[in-house]
């Protein structure tokens, strides 16, 4: 089923048929509507001529590309793809598939990767100069007809944001990507070792697969990950105390991209720029320090201004981004010209960063088994660049926001993201386990003891692995260890939407000077499990968003409040929504040693939760009426 809020159901409309022969669900088919134009079948693959160039950089560095195209076509539409996992690999399969329906596909290796110049790899540093040259590159070519369109996911995704600063872009599809990424204070651990250590070119990579990498390393992963970095930081000398921060952050902005590399190898005292290190990477550029997505802007505004392709932006409801993607998507609707803003679209699926995401019900629907990504997604790129590659006046004929709701098996549209509609509502913390909109009476805090050698484990969730699956899962095993709190509601009489983002406001104590608090919602089936929609955490030191880091003192009560990301759940009747609290989500995420940045070994900590008038933690719902 497609709901349009407010409006009737539409109409079936015929199937979509990626190069694979991959049907297109039919509630996604019924989406995409008007811009299901009759497509030629796909040519064969053995009609597909590959090219192999070396395309020079400003600076003279040359990175390997291919160019594939129909053997007669002459000129077409331009799809462009820069990608560091090979571009041979499905990046390259997914630019073969779009040849096959007449576009000129053009994959290229990130520089310090595949086979491109040179041997070491700086993580998305060079990336904004390289995709503005590869992009006008791209437009001297004698088969460039006046379109260039983009497809990947993840850095892919980014490398799409990066060539979204030219002029000549058209049109750009990134999955599972947003602009920048966000400072959560806590540190992602599973997935990051494993990662710097086989991507890229340079010192300490290993030529095996991240999958193997991942499976060969869990031991270390498991037994490490340890948080206890001091809470002052120590500055470099080739730095200055005046140009920690806002000042920093400027001058990086202001360097040519080897100098920003030499900076940030210079903070993180490393021979390179990995996805590792750039985790460890202090607080120093004012609280919103380079991450993965090195967009050097000085300030978020001109960044969004500088855009010039409108985005169809695909991500998932268990992308380990997706809190990053959908700040994106408010600061493009905000800042970006009217072209951008006005054009883009977002699509939210059932899914993961790489993988299905929910999977209660998958057997049966066959949304839930699909990963919206690369070679699955064919269907909606060739709707996206036929509805962009028209005279480029109205706006693309796709709902500006579509979501999957997840217990439901509905696709649904919304004028924006947040839904307009929706409704913030407060559950209440209360004694006995009780969650509820009555504000709470008087009653003890819960306590609980958090052991880091011992930390609370991921089973389900928002992240990347191939050794932990991720997505839904059944979480009552968790909630009934002794270091977890839990809150539940009385079954529900009628089905309830709740749609968009979460929050959590959390009266909290520790015996610790730092330590971490996770909070999770699940859906609470009358057989008993609980399927995780969506959790966050929040390290004390980092509860000011806005101020320094600063630690706590021992058994004072504060106030937290902690980004749950977003949801698209309906919780049938019947059903139980339930809040559970703990201070570790382990591995996923890195573990406080709750020391304070003192040497020792890790400490447990006594944590209180407090659920009284004075200090009434809670959760903010939204809502659908």
């Amino acid at each position: 089923m497609y709901v349009k809020e407010g409006a009737e159901n539409f109409p079936p409309k015929k199937t979509l048929k990626g190069s694979e022969g991959l049907a297109m669900t039919p509630q996604l088919a019924d989406i995409l509507g008007p811009i299901q134009a009759s497509l030629p079948d796909p040519l064969p693959a053995s009609e597909i001529r590959c090219d192999t160039v070396w395309v020079p950089m400003r600076d003279g560095i040359r990175l390997a590309t291919d160019i594939l195209r129909a053997s007669h076509l002459r000129s077409g539409p331009t799809i462009a793809i820069r990608t560091p996992y090979g571009r041979r690999g499905h990046d390259g399969m997914v630019a073969r598939a779009l040849a096959q329906y007449g576009y000129v596909a053009v994959v290229q290796d990130c520089r310090g990767t595949g086979d491109s110049e040179p041997d070491t790899w700086d993580l998305y540093v060079y990336e904004l100069e390289d995709s503005f040259d590869f992009v006008q590159w791209l437009t001297e070519q004698g088969w460039y007809d006046g379109f260039i369109g983009s497809a990947g996911g993840s850095y892919v995704g980014g490398t799409q944001w990066c060539m979204s600063f030219h002029p000549k872009m058209t049109a750009i599809a990134p999955e599972v990507a947003g602009v920048g990424g966000i400072h959560r204070g806590v540190h992602w651990h599973m997935f990051m070792n494993a990662y710097a250590r086989v991507v890229g070119k340079g010192a300490g990579r290993e030529p095996v697969s991240l999958p193997d990498m991942e499976r060969q390393m869990l031991v270390e992963t498991l037994t490490s990950g340890y948080f206890n970095a001091p809470l002052n930081w120590k500055v470099p000398e080739e730095l200055s105390l005046p140009e920690i921060g806002e000042h920093l952050w400027r001058r990086y902005c202001s360097l040519p991209p080897a100098e920003r590399a030499r900076l940030l190898t210079t903070v993180l005292h490393a021979s390179s720029v990995t996805l590792e290190n750039l985790e460890s990477l202090p607080p120093i550029f004012g609280r919103r320090h380079p991450d993965e997505h090195l967009t050097p802007f000085p300030t978020v505004e001109l960044l969004y201004q500088s855009l010039y392709a409108p985005a169809l932006i695909i991500t998932g409801w268990y992308d380990w981004g997706l809190d990053a993607t959908l700040r994106t998507w408010t600061l493009l609707s905000t800042c970006a010209g009217s072209t951008v803003r006005d054009r883009s679209r977002l699509l939210i699926a059932p899914s993961a960063h790489n993988a299905p995401g929910y999977h209660e019900g998958a057997p049966f629907d066959a949304t839930l088994r699909r990963t919206f990504r690369g070679l699955d997604n064919i269907d909606l790129l060739l709707a996206w660049y036929a509805s962009m590659r028209s005279d480029g006046v109205p706006p693309p004929p796709l709902p500006r926001v579509t979501y999957y709701l997840m217990g439901a098996g509905e696709w649904c549209a919304a004028d924006d993201w947040p839904p307009p509609r929706m409704q913030v509502r407060e559950l209440f913390l209360a004694g006995g386990g009780r969650l509820s909109e009555v504000p709470p009476e008087r009653s003890q805090p819960d306590t609980y003891v958090f052991d880091p050698t011992n930390p609370t484990p991921t089973v389900a969730g928002s992240y990347v692995s191939s050794v932990y699956r991720p997505g839904s899962g059944d979480v009552s095993g968790i909630q009934a260890r002794p270091d977890v709190v839990v809150y539940t509601t009385e079954p529900l009489a009628r089905p309830l939407d709740v749609v968009g983002p979460l929050r959590f406001v959390l009266y909290a104590s520790s015996t610790a000077r730092d330590t971490d608090f996770a909070v999770r919602l699940s859906d609470v089936f009358p057989d008993g499990r609980a399927i995780q929609l969506q959790n966050g955490i929040i390290r004390a030191r980092y509860r000011d968003p806005d101020g320094p880091a600063e630690l706590i003192q021992p058994d004072r009560v504060y106030r937290f409040e902690i980004d749950m990301w977003a949801t698209a759940n309906r919780f049938q009747a019947g059903h139980r929504l339930r809040v559970d609290i703990s201070s570790a989500d382990f591995p996923r995420f890195d573990r406080n040693a709750n020391l304070g940045g003192v040497e020792g070994p890790p400490a447990s900590a006594r944590q209180r939760i407090f659920h009284d008038p004075e200090t009434p933690s809670h959760l903010l719902l939204p809502v659908l009426p």
